[in-house]
């Protein structure tokens, strides 16, 4: 059996609550009824919250003018027929043609959203992003203990190049790697 509601701890948990306020985060484990009780479920029957509606309001002011408007009803998709509105109306794209053809509309939408023109996504972490981190790591221990020594801090220098050997032993010994000087 899974978690209990956390109200009555007779019910399975079935929602999951997350609430970030003043950078404090509360997670509450519910079932239906304590949720519906709590006024927890409205995001699911409030038709004015979705995503759709949420992307419509980030669209650019000039792309929701009149204008713009007369646009996304007449242009349509040639790949799929989806015209901007049903976009809009819908929060997803029909295809990949989309993007081109409501490249002008989607491209402020896109800016916002990813704070950049270009969307690069997220890697994996590998091991090579771990080596590169030790490089750097290893960089800025140089450059403190070069101030350290200028300014005759030498526990501190101490310190510093204790910590320099031992991210220098790692490197060494991660695979692929080359001893660095």
């Amino acid at each position: 059996m899974g978690m209990l509601c956390e109200q009555c701890h007779k019910e399975a948990a079935s929602v999951y609550i997350t609430r970030i306020v003043n950078d404090h985060k509360t997670e509450m484990y519910l079932c239906n009824q304590c949720a519906r009780e709590k006024g927890e479920l409205g995001g699911a029957v409030e038709p004015g919250f979705a995503f759709h509606n949420i992307l419509a309001g980030l669209f650019d002011p000039q792309t929701a003018s009149a204008a713009g408007h007369a646009r996304q009803v007449t242009t349509r998709c040639s790949g799929c027929g989806l015209t901007l509105s049903d976009f809009r109306r819908i929060g997803k794209l029909g295809c990949s043609q989309c993007y081109s053809e409501f490249e002008k509309e989607l491209e402020p939408l896109l800016k916002r959203i990813h704070r950049s023109g270009e969307h690069v996504g997220k890697s994996p972490h590998t091991a090579r992003d771990e080596r590169r981190e030790w490089q750097r790591s290893l960089e800025r221990l140089r450059t403190q203990l070069a101030e350290a020594v200028n300014k005759e801090e030498f526990e501190a220098a101490a310190r510093l190049r204790d910590e320099m050997r031992a991210l220098q032993s790692k490197l060494e010994d991660h695979p692929g790697s080359s001893p660095l000087t």
